[in-house]
């Protein structure tokens, strides 16, 4: 009885404090009249508190998001879908759902008449700003019954989920003789001289048939090298991204992090939708998302979940202990990295296999100004290490278009060819 009497309304309150005071009045009075009416006043909030806490209202809800992966910065809905099951009528309905602040403001809604076994429709928009997995809720009813006496709060729906995927960009164009790193027979793409196309060739096995010797890449490697007539059909590229902490600067969706996640995204859908077999891997060379380069939408959605939910790490320096591509081609995404990091990635690439870069001059996205000759002397420092290994690097910028960074990028593929290392 206490916990119904707690769900009195400010009205409910002063009707039963009305009812006592005229019950005192008429005792005092002698006014059995006056003691009936402050009976029934007196009894009208308690019946009504005790009735509803007794009947328990029901009300059902639903939830649905559309869609249920949004894109940061873009426009998704949800809607509610709130009824009445039980016979009791109920008066006014308040509604509040729980929405992270990322997502907008929290939507509230009040339903004068609630009809029975029908859908009332709410809708209210979002508008997410940070990725991540986002959790939509609870929904929670405030109930009053039609004398506005009592109210009662009820949870109606828990949690749902909603995947803010990063923001991805089109991109355009493919590196030269993209997808000939496959890695799996030690294939090795040469650059045959002035007038001649190149030429992919691999070690002499057993059974090979000796006319299809390649003379020159024999004598330079000291072992017999035989041409491979076609190339593979369908080969990997491996996306590295550097999501450390200490290797990026800014916060909130302006971060160096978040540019690089989002250029990343569109790497990868580019890539695969363009036939691509991608493998996303972190600085680490931790495996986050393995898609081929054929099915559906659901290979898409594998390598947006991952991006969507990864956290910067709190490690110091680049520890791959191995080549983070498996021998397939490799395109870095990297903050700041040391001498040691650059060393760390050339010293497992295999020779003959490309590596690309993008390499991103993070303190500009402190404040500082991303133009070439402003660039920080450890960006450049790094950047000269990577090309003097055979890297084809791109220096990107707060301000840098990720279509204009990927088309440098296709450039100085065909700038520097494919060797690691120098000439074989």
């Amino acid at each position: 009885m206490l916990r119904s009497l707690s769900g009195l309304t400010t009205r409910g309150r002063c009707l039963l404090a009305a009812g006592v005071a005229a019950a005192v009045c008429a005792t005092v009075l002698n006014e059995r009249d006056l003691l009936r009416v402050a009976i029934f006043v007196i009894a009208l909030p308690l019946l009504v508190a005790g009735f509803i806490s007794a009947a328990k209202v029901r009300i059902g809800a639903a939830r649905k998001l559309f869609p249920d992966r949004v894109q940061v910065g873009g426009a998704g809905e949800v809607q509610l879908e709130l009824w009445r099951t039980g016979r009791l009528p109920t008066g006014e309905v308040l509604l509040e759902d729980g929405v992270p602040y990322s997502l907008g403001g929290r939507p509230r809604f009040v339903v004068e008449r609630l009809p029975q076994h029908q859908a009332v429709a709410l809708r209210y928009p979002i508008q997410p700003m940070l990725r991540g997995i986002q959790q939509v809720g609870p929904l929670r009813a405030t109930v009053t019954d039609p004398f506005g006496l009592c109210e009662f709060e009820r949870e109606l729906i828990g949690h749902t989920k909603l995947v803010v995927v990063p923001r991805f960009v089109s991109l355009w164009g493919l590196p030269s003789g993209a997808g000939i790193g496959v890695g799996d027979d030690g294939n090795v793409r040469l650059h045959a001289g002035q007038g001649e196309s190149d030429v992919i060739v691999r070690q002499y096995r057993q059974g090979d048939d000796l006319r299809k010797v390649h003379w020159r890449s024999t004598a330079r490697r000291d072992e017999i090298m035989v041409r491979v007539e076609e190339r593979p059909w369908r080969g990997g590229t491996t996306v590295l991204l550097d999501h450390r902490a200490a290797a990026h600067h800014g916060t909130g969706p302006s971060a160096s992090l978040e540019w690089a996640v989002s250029f990343v995204a569109s790497v990868c859908l580019h890539l695969r939708r363009a036939g691509h077999r991608v493998r996303l891997v972190t600085e680490h060379g931790q495996t986050l998302a393995d898609a081929p380069g054929d099915g559906g939408d659901h290979h898409d959605h594998l390598i947006l979940d991952a991006l969507a939910g990864l956290q910067p790490a709190h490690q110091r320096d680049v520890t791959t202990g191995s080549d983070p591509a498996e021998g397939q081609e490799l395109i870095a995404v990297l903050g700041t990295v040391s001498n040691e990091a650059v060393h760390e990635l050339n010293r497992f690439r295999p020779r003959g296999i490309r590596s690309l870069a993008v390499l991103l001059d993070t303190p500009a996205w402190s404040g500082g100004v991303s133009a070439p000759e402003h660039r920080a002397a450890a960006t450049e420092e790094s950047a000269s290490l990577l090309r003097a290994a055979g890297w084809g690097v791109v220096v990107a910028g707060p301000a840098s278009p990720m279509p204009q960074v990927w088309a440098e990028l296709c450039q100085a593929t065909a700038r520097r060819g494919s060797l690691i290392g120098g000439p074989l």
